[in-house]
């Protein structure tokens, strides 16, 4: 049996892990799109570094782009396998890849006049809506805590990984030559205090385990809760300042958790009385999504939920439909609060208000999530003084800030709790993913340290054959 790790290796976005058994049957752990790679995004989004033809079964850990969003690439061209995942998140990973396509169309088209204009030819979105439709007829639920067949000699079990709605940790069953070996792939393990979810699941023994680790050499900010946080910024720059508040938010998991503790300082009296725009008609989507799924809140939530039906909902929310609508929030001047996807602000609604808006020292962007180096929100808080934006160069006047309670991905004492499950003589071996390298390497000694021996850091089309 080989493993190849072709994408979220050495890098956060991608991820895309092959493993190929004895038989030749090949299994695919998840199917990401690079986010934020700079010029790079787009040749690695177009290069997967095998043939999706030769592909037998797909697994998708979680709806998150970085994790499903080649899905309709891999499908159109030419994957004819099933896409195993737990309810929630098909659910999830329907509007989002239909989302991914309009964004990639819409962006492409307004790339292409500049391009037609500049005498260069026209370029094409990595997949179209119909794709994206298509593919959605390849998916195969199953529930978490059952083995399920994905082929023969082959079983899958997802537990609760606490990331996301639906979120899974991964788990193959793969019996070659009446020996049975087990790996695990964590996709993206949540944390332990989350406000909204369960904590992730313990899990069986492994014998391989492919662990994330964003946030392997850091532990998220604890002083102060998510809603302080927010009512500083909030009070600084709409009530001080009388700007804008920007909160570029992933539409799946992010934009609730802030809707969630904007609630709560509605509950506690303390929520300012502003304007508050959730730009973004996949977040108000994917926010219904979430509310279906009460079963996967842990229980303080579901003990608020009791006295307030609508955990996500307060005074002064406001949800923008139309591009019309959300262009015309760039003519009001008030201070205002504007949460709109993409987390990392290299697309969607958000690069949009960034542009309108970043050259205004009123102004405030506050980041709430992991952002790459290389994507426009990276470069932000890098400490730019001027960026590009739809290839117009910008002077960065607004105050950049960021909120870093708010990761849905664990740190590292959030991963060693994930691994006190298992008995490290027992792993043979263990593989980074979904980190950034010098992270990745401060991690691995923090695992030696507890017993893992065998732990290794691959590159991208990194191959390996497992004993």
């Amino acid at each position: 049996m080989k493993i190849a790790f072709h994408g979220a290796a050495r890098t956060v976005t991608g991820s895309k892990h092959l493993l190929t058994l004895k038989n030749g049957k090949k299994i695919l752990l998840d199917c990401g799109m690079f986010q934020g790679m700079g010029k790079d995004t787009d040749g690695f989004n177009r290069d997967f570094g095998f043939d999706p033809k030769e592909v037998d079964v797909m697994v998708l850990s979680h709806a998150h782009i970085d994790h499903s969003g080649l899905i309709p690439k891999l499908t159109s061209e030419g994957f004819g396998g099933k896409i195993f995942c737990t309810p929630a998140t098909f659910a999830l990973t329907s509007i989002l890849l239909e989302d991914s396509a309009e964004i990639q169309e819409d962006d492409v088209k307004y790339t292409n006049k500049r391009r037609a204009a500049q005498g260069l030819p026209y370029l094409r979105p990595l997949y179209t809506s119909e794709d994206a439709k298509n593919s959605l007829f390849q998916f195969e639920q199953a529930h978490y805590g059952a083995w399920t067949e994905i082929l023969e000699g082959v079983q899958v079990l997802f537990t609760d990984a606490g990331h996301i709605i639906g979120s899974a940790c991964v788990h193959l069953r793969i019996i070659e030559g009446g020996k049975q070996t087990t790996l695990t792939f964590s996709g993206d393990v949540g944390r332990y205090r989350d406000v909204i979810l369960k904590s992730p699941e313990v899990f069986p023994q492994a014998d391989y385990i492919l662990l994330e680790s964003t946030y392997g050499n850091s532990l998220h900010d604890a002083a102060d809760s998510t809603p302080d946080l927010l009512l500083k910024w909030i009070r600084h720059s709409c009530l001080e300042k009388k700007g804008k508040l920007i909160l570029p938010a992933f539409s799946v998991g992010r934009t609730q958790e802030i809707l969630f503790a904007l609630n709560q300082l509605e509950l506690n009296n303390t929520l300012p009385d502003l304007d508050y725009f959730v730009d973004s008609p996949l977040s108000m989507e994917a926010t219904q999504v979430v509310k279906s799924y009460p079963q996967y809140f842990n229980k303080a939530i579901q003990r608020i939920m009791q006295n307030d039906a609508d955990p996500f909902g307060f005074k002064g929310l406001k949800y923008i439909k139309s591009v019309e609508q959300s262009k015309m929030l760039n003519y009001q001047n008030g201070p205002m609060v504007i949460i709109s996807a993409s987390g990392m602000a290299d697309a969607g609604r958000v690069k949009h208000h960034i542009s309108n808006n970043i050259e205004n020292s009123k102004n405030t962007i506050v980041f709430t999530g992991y952002c790459e180096p290389r994507s426009l929100g990276g470069r932000l808080l890098g400490g730019a003084a001027e960026v590009s934006i739809f290839g117009m160069d910008h002077q960065v006047h607004a105050e950049i800030g960021s909120i870093r309670s708010m990761s849905a991905h664990g740190d590292y004492e959030d991963l060693s709790q994930w691994l006190a499950c298992q008995d490290a003589r027992a792993v043979k071996q263990l593989f980074l993913v979904h980190g950034e390298f010098d992270v990745q390497q401060e991690f691995k000694r923090r695992l030696v340290r507890k017993g893992f021996q065998d732990i290794l850091i691959p590159e991208r089309h990194f191959e390996i054959g497992l004993p």
